[in-house]
């Protein structure tokens, strides 16, 4: 288990650590939520004629594995976070509209559906051919009269179908 991270620094530390951060941006026009409710906060402002919000909670830092215990610890690390964003900019890595811009156009994470995962499969196949057979080395083993059961080579057969099904649908719909 991950080492709880200490946030040394009460919120006021944090409320003029992010105007520094502001401040390192050349942000003059911003403002953020913290206090007004213990649970979720964000930081609101323009960045050359942009206007970017970024938010964070207690629940998207548990559902990240984020060991943090109250709303200062979520703001701390919202504005450590930004303090990281604005040693990008500062080192030339990336403009934070560069930064922002790519991040709206990576690929969409490819889902693979329970039907193929109960197959083996950890990526989406290239064709319903590797569907068939990844079917048919499974059947082999699952068979009833392999010693398998019969449920079990009824879903193997019932997966197979609705992968193949999903593989069509997904390549009618990209054609």
């Amino acid at each position: 288990m991950p080492k709880r991270q200490q946030y040394k620094g009460t919120a006021a530390y944090y409320e003029n650590k992010l105007t520094r951060v502001m401040e390192r941006f050349g942000v003059a026009d911003k403002d953020w939520n913290f206090g007004r409710d213990r649970f979720e906060c964000w930081v609101q402002f323009r960045y050359k004629g942009e206007l970017y919000r970024f938010d964070h909670s207690l629940e998207k830092a548990a559902a990240n594995g984020a060991d943090v215990k109250d709303g200062r610890e979520v703001f701390a690390q919202l504005v450590l976070a930004m303090e990281d964003l604005v040693r990008i900019v500062e080192r030339g890595i990336y403009d934070l509209q560069t930064w922002v811009a790519g991040m709206k156009f990576l690929p969409a994470p490819s889902l693979v559906p329970e039907s193929l995962r109960a197959l083996g499969f950890t990526e989406v196949p290239g064709s319903v051919e590797e569907i068939r057979a990844r079917y048919r080395t499974l059947a082999k083993q699952l068979h009833p009269d392999a010693g398998g059961s019969h449920a079990d080579f009824q879903a193997l057969r019932e997966n197979a179908e609705r992968g193949i099904k999903f593989l069509e649908a997904r390549k009618g719909a990209t054609s």
